[in-house]
């Protein structure tokens, strides 16, 4: 197994993106046919025009001067009609293709969440969805089928230059093909890989810093700390700008050598055909011709050489997206095991650990049954909402046991698990939706009365009502149009509108004044006659509705009074 960090090869990263292409090769080879043709068209037109001079200079040619002006002119139609079919083609398969790859992320981010999310910057995942996916589309659009015309076009002229003028001009250009579309691009992706990873890394690194930057631009401006978040940026600019003048100049220079090798490859071909012109073994209007077949066929093979400067950036971004579609999730969800009614759970010595050697919980055990509320107090860091996450299946416990109704959680089927569980964060999280489309999440069903009802059990009703359209009003871009506590307690809303028979609150009144704080605790003690709540809060004072409470201190658990 690959190293965290440590990137697949390019040709394993390129294979891997090939395969994604599944039933669209078919349109590939349809794309690379037109592409080659088309390429042989437009040096048609030159060859045709070589043969015209050919024909002046007393060479024996079949065509007419009139022949050979008409299939120059439908050489060049064709070329014209094989490039649009080709380039429809290939866009047609990079566009399906980046739109089969942004399902595939969602559907593994859907796989690897919660616990992904818990782990990873989230302007990293949108970076990956926008930058990187748009870099990908490069690869399918202008280098898979660049390489197959390359090697189609190439095979061609060394057949049509052996046959037509002399096979030492076939070795030449062989050579030449051999240096510019093989060779020069090996060297050139040498140099540039780790140009390009670094340049790909950075970039969504600084992508992920900026939209962190706009999305907490209230809280920079009230800190006053946009002098500092300003430097910041301008210094990660600066690093960015340095990496992208630095990936440009080896750009520069790689295209540099390519170019003077093409220019040298045609100038020795011009000599060997003039070399073998004064022998007697060529004539004039075959040197010609093989002469300017040559000079035509570099195009495919320079596009080829062309190539590391974008394949560099493409891996980099490549490998990004197949790591992220080949990752394991930090649990399997279970679809044979068992289902259940929820009517208690109980936690016998729960042992945790983020890493290995460092223990968060430790031999933790604790109970709660429908009809109670139960309250676990700790100061901030202490392993609460840590412990709500294992109840909820984030990730795999080390060691002890979670069981619902006698069921060991990891034999539970995860939607099973999902019906009978709600989790409410300390952090509300609103699409961009209306606050009525943002509470049917709970429940897509549910009627305007049990709507009505949530939001009266969570203090939040009255303020909906005094909104201008009410609960057709727009929650706006991550809720901004809304305050933290507003935020909370629409999530409090969800949660007694989704009906589970176990409600997880992680601090679900840290946002919101006493008065409210009042009103959702008696909500709280109201709801508890046919479901159970856990409820996790720092504060002493919220655990006065509590049944049952229990104390975490330095990863152990105590129960004390309520």
């Amino acid at each position: 197994m690959r190293k965290n960090g440590t990137r697949m090869s390019g040709g394993r990263i390129m294979a891997r993106l090939i395969v994604l292409l599944g039933s669209l090769a078919y349109v590939m080879v349809f794309a690379v046919i037109n592409g080659s043709l088309g390429f042989l068209c437009s040096m048609g037109v030159t060859l045709l025009g070589a043969t015209g001079v050919a024909k002046a200079l007393g060479e024996q040619i079949a065509l007419s001067y009139g022949w050979i002006i008409g299939l120059a002119i439908g050489f060049g139609v064709l070329r014209g009609v094989l490039r649009f079919v080709e380039q429809y083609c290939n866009h047609y398969i990079a566009f399906r293709l980046l739109a089969v790859l942004r399902s595939k992320i969602f559907s593994a981010l859907r796989r690897l969440c919660p616990a992904k999310l818990e782990s990873k910057q989230k302007g990293s995942i949108i970076a990956m969805l926008t930058s990187d996916i748009e870099t990908l589309e490069v690869f399918y659009a202008h280098t898979v089928s660049p390489i197959c015309i390359a090697i189609t076009v190439s095979a061609a002229v060394l057949a049509f230059v052996g046959i037509v003028a002399s096979p030492w001009l076939a070795l030449i250009a062989l050579v030449g093909f051999i240096a510019v579309g093989v060779v020069a691009p090996l060297i050139s992706s040498s140099m540039m890989k780790n140009a390009g990873v670094r340049y790909r890394a950075r970039f969504s690194a600084f992508n992920a810093y900026f939209l962190d930057s706009v999305k907490g631009i209230k809280d920079i401006v009230l800190n006053n700390a946009g002098g500092q978040r300003k430097a910041e940026v301008d210094a990660r600019s600066d690093e960015l700008l340095k990496d992208t003048k630095e990936l440009k100049n080896r750009i520069a220079g790689a295209t540099a050598v390519t170019e003077f090798t093409v220019s040298l490859m045609t100038l020795v071909a011009t000599a060997v055909a003039v070399a073998l012109v004064a022998k007697g073994e060529l004539s004039i209007g075959k040197a010609i011709i093989g002469v300017v077949a040559i000079f035509g066929s570099f195009g495919p093979v320079i596009a080829i050489s062309a190539l590391p400067g974008n394949l560099t950036q493409t891996f980099a971004s490549g490998d990004r997206v197949l790591k992220l579609l080949k990752e394991k999730p930090a649990v399997e969800s279970v679809e044979n095991g068992v289902d259940f009614t929820f009517e208690d759970v109980r936690v016998k010595d729960l042992c945790f650990g983020y890493e290995s050697d460092k223990k968060v919980l430790e031999d933790i055990c604790l109970s709660a049954k429908k009809g109670e509320i139960v309250g676990i107090v700790g100061e901030s860091g202490c392993g609460k909402s840590t412990l709500l996450k294992l109840l909820m299946r984030f990730w795999s416990k080390d060691g002890g046991e979670i069981l619902y109704c006698g069921n060991e959680i990891e034999n539970v089927n995860t939607d099973s698990l999902l019906c009978n569980v709600t989790m409410v964060s300390q952090v509300t999280y609103l699409f961009d939706e209306t606050i009525e489309d943002n509470l049917r999440i709970a429940k897509a069903d549910a009627t305007a009365k049990e709507l009505e009802d949530a939001c009266k059990q969570a203090s939040i009703h009255d303020f909906i009502c005094s909104l201008p359209e009410g609960y057709k009003t727009a929650a706006g871009a991550l809720g901004d149009n809304l305050s933290a506590g507003e935020k909370q307690r629409i999530g409090l809303a969800r949660a007694f509108l989704r009906g589970s028979g176990l409600i997880l609150l992680d601090e679900p009144t840290s946002n919101v004044d006493s008065i409210n704080e009042g009103i959702i605790l008696r909500s709280l003690a109201e709801q508890k006659k046919d479901k159970a709540i856990i409820l996790v809060s720092h504060r002493e004072s919220t655990m006065a509705i509590a049944d049952r409470v229990y104390r975490i201190e330095n990863g152990r658990i105590s129960e004390g009074k309520a």
